[in-house]
């Protein structure tokens, strides 16, 4: 991303890849599968404006380092990949920040904010509901709509083998019938993509992703169910997408925050591909806010 600069930087072990620009208040931002930092493309460089941004690559997933998975894939459970990056944040000289997250990452933001409340100053999330919600409300609906969650969490190697006879195609796939087309996404950003997700270890780092969300991520998540989020807290989402036609939003997460606000943007899925302003707005109106 032009303005920014990159650093491997040492997660006790897993070296995690991250672009850092700007100047302000420390703003983590946290990208969804099956992409990279580069997601943030549009958005960064305008709030580096306002925040010293640092955009990341989650472990498995860009240029980060991608941990083989154990049969109960701790290795990708959102605990262990938010604790990457708050070990980041730190690196950099950060104890306490403001974070956002979009699909995957906004997993991994939330379990950040109970984890580490004492790091997470505020959280925005773009375009989920919580997982444990998703999983006790599983429906044909969500069977049909989101089925690679299913798919991704076979075991077996399955995924693993028929996503990597053709991966252009599973990302090409997987982003255009998510977006109703594929117009939004630049053509650089997509061949970083594809790049990234050619790499057999990054295949099988976010099939592990998704089979830790189905097991140990929803322990955690029953073992917290009750202690919600402490800090303020900002829910988007794609009056277009799956999330925004399928839930109601904020009463999904009523249960899981204490101080939360929301807002519907005109788009689908990839909130800051498809609506850059409107998600820069949003995100630098909440997160100016005192807390």
């Amino acid at each position: 991303m032009k303005g920014f600069t990159y650093q491997q930087i040492d997660a006790d072990g897993v070296r995690i890849n991250a672009a850092v620009g700007g100047e302000g208040p420390p703003l983590l931002l946290l990208h969804g599968y099956p992409q990279t930092h580069m997601i943030w493309h549009h958005v960064a460089p305008v709030l580096a404006s306002s925040f010293t941004v640092v955009a990341t690559d989650l472990r498995g997933y860009g240029d980060s380092a991608k941990p083989a998975a154990s049969e109960s894939n701790v290795e990708y459970s959102k605990r262990e990949m938010a604790r990457d990056q708050v070990l980041v944040m730190r690196e950099l000289g950060f104890s306490r920040f403001k974070v956002a997250g979009h699909d995957r990452g906004g997993r991994v933001a939330h379990r950040m904010a109970l984890d580490h409340p004492n790091v997470v100053e505020a959280l925005a999330v773009l375009d989920i509901v919580p997982t444990r919600y998703i999983f006790q409300h599983a429906d044909k609906a969500f069977g049909l709509g989101y089925y690679h969650w299913f798919f991704l969490a076979a075991p077996n190697g399955i995924p693993e083998r028929l996503i990597g006879g053709d991966p252009e195609f599973w990302i090409r796939a997987r982003l255009t019938a998510r977006h109703n087309g594929g117009e939004a996404f630049d053509e650089h950003a997509m061949a970083e993509y594809i790049r990234c997700f050619s790499d057999p270890a990054a295949i099988a780092a976010s099939c592990a992703d998704y089979r830790a969300a189905a097991t140990i991520d929803l322990d955690h998540d029953d073992q917290d169910f009750g202690t919600p989020v402490a800090c303020p807290m900002l829910v988007l989402w794609g009056a277009h997408g799956f999330v925004g036609q399928n839930y109601d939003v904020l009463a999904a997460w009523s249960e899981y925050v204490t101080d939360i606000r929301g807002d519907c943007l005109p788009c689908n899925h990839y909130l800051p591909e498809e609506a850059p302003a409107e998600t820069v707005a949003a995100l630098r109106k909440f997160f100016a806010q005192p807390g």
